[in-house]
């Protein structure tokens, strides 16, 4: 293995679940030797990816909210959807919340929301949390759009949960239920996350076609009626195609006489 990715899998040690490591702990983890683990939390260290606030025991460091802080006003993607999903909370007097998601791995991650949350009930799509991309309108439309060369890797290590999810018993019956999506361009999930709340997603393309991600709006169940989901989709869908249309403007402007094809 690399350094470098050595390096990234000592960050990688670090979750909401475990956020507090020692280097003997990452140590017995990483089946390291104790003088390499110790050079890497050096290096972590002097970099502010990790600190120790006590002695020896070492959390994420100041600079992941430095690059966090860059993301939100620098990442392409949530400079050209945010005054988009302003837009499309206004569509709905307010009483929704919109979330901008990507593609990450085999998941999917809020990086970006807008408009109304309820605070005594958080939304499994917040921001930083990667989700799994077989339940929920924001992962569902990111999956369907997936190549099919790795549809077919994922389908095979995740053939019980895509069955639990609905989504399909067999291949064939999981890449009919991704079709039917693609044809539709649009999701719509009834509480599949968090009960009561209706998701309407609709897929987000780079430029060079790719999925990126999805933007979704997310409404409580009890307002809404099939008619008034139906015209909600459609301002879905046309603020995600609004979305992948500035996305590969943005790109030809940084790039001219690039193609933004593979």
């Amino acid at each position: 293995m690399a350094t470098a990715d050595k390096l990234l899998s000592v960050m990688k040690l670090f979750t909401m679940d475990e956020p507090e490591w020692t280097v003997e702990e990452a140590t017995k983890r990483l089946e390291l030797s104790s003088s390499s683990t110790y050079r890497y939390f050096n290096s972590l260290s002097a970099l502010g990816f990790v600190e120790a606030l006590n002695p020896g025991v070492y959390t994420l460091g100041p600079a992941i909210i430095e690059f966090d802080r860059m993301i939100r006003r620098q990442d392409q993607l949530v400079k050209t959807a945010t005054p988009i999903m302003r837009r499309l909370v206004d569509l709905t007097d307010d009483a929704g919340s919109v979330l901008l998601c990507r593609k990450f791995r085999h998941q999917v991650m809020c990086v970006h929301s807008e408009g109304f949350v309820d605070p005594d009930k958080s939304l499994s799509y917040e921001r930083g949390r990667p989700l799994g991309l077989f339940l929920g309108a924001a992962s569902r439309v990111v999956l369907a759009y997936i190549p099919g060369r790795n549809l077919k890797a994922i389908y095979a290590e995740n053939e019980k949960e895509i069955e639990g999810s609905g989504l399909g018993a067999t291949w064939e019956e999981f890449r009919r239920s991704l079709k039917r999506i693609r044809n539709d361009a649009i999701v719509v999930a009834y509480g599949q996350l968090d009960a009561g709340k209706v998701g309407i997603a609709a897929p987000i393309f780079a430029a060079n076609k790719s999925i990126i991600g999805s933007i979704t709006l997310v409404l409580n169940e009890h307002e809404v009626n099939a008619q008034m989901v139906e015209r909600l989709s459609i301002y879905v869908q046309a603020a995600a195609q609004e979305v992948t249309l500035g996305l590969s403007a943005a790109f030809n402007d940084k790039h001219p006489g690039a193609s933004g094809s593979e």
